[in-house]
């Protein structure tokens, strides 16, 4: 029986955007899946870097409400968050921590009324969640094909 993970906090923390899991894309170092996303959001590559260097990822965030959102945004912002993600996970010592979660639904219940990402009062599309689980299934697939070729 699986279980659902339903809090990116305490010990499930990891999973948060606002998790520490620095990453270099296009010579500027995030700290965050956050710091990432919110600068995407933008084609200023100055404004990218500040973003980055923003000392929070909650800062990051508010910071990333009033930029002047690239062309076609809302076409690509999952594709941008499934970037950021397999950058976190994928290769790195939190791929463990995300195969760890089994076969649980992860979904990114929040209280601050996030129906897009996740889900508040029992209402939201949880893409957040969905994303996570599609890299984690991604990086099964990987070592499960690392293991059929060290047989062969």
């Amino acid at each position: 029986m699986s279980k659902t993970i339903t809090e990116f906090s305490g010990r499930n923390r990891f999973l948060s955007n606002f998790y520490k899991s620095p990453m270099e894309v296009e010579g500027v170092r995030y700290p965050t899946v956050e710091h990432f996303y919110q600068a995407q959001k933008t084609l200023d590559a100055e404004l990218r870097k500040q973003i980055a260097d923003i000392p929070t990822p909650s800062h990051a965030k508010r910071h990333g409400r009033t930029v002047w959102l690239r062309p076609g945004w809302e076409n690509i912002k999952n594709e941008i968050m499934l970037q950021g993600l397999r950058l976190k996970f994928v290769g790195t010592p939190l791929a463990t921590l995300l195969l760890n979660t089994g076969d649980a639904e992860l979904i990114e219940g929040n209280t601050w009324g996030d129906t897009y990402w996740g889900v508040c009062n029992g209402v939201g599309e949880n893409m957040l969640g969905k994303l996570l689980m599609q890299v984690r299934d991604e990086i099964r697939k990987e070592i499960h094909n690392e293991d059929v070729q060290m047989r062969k």
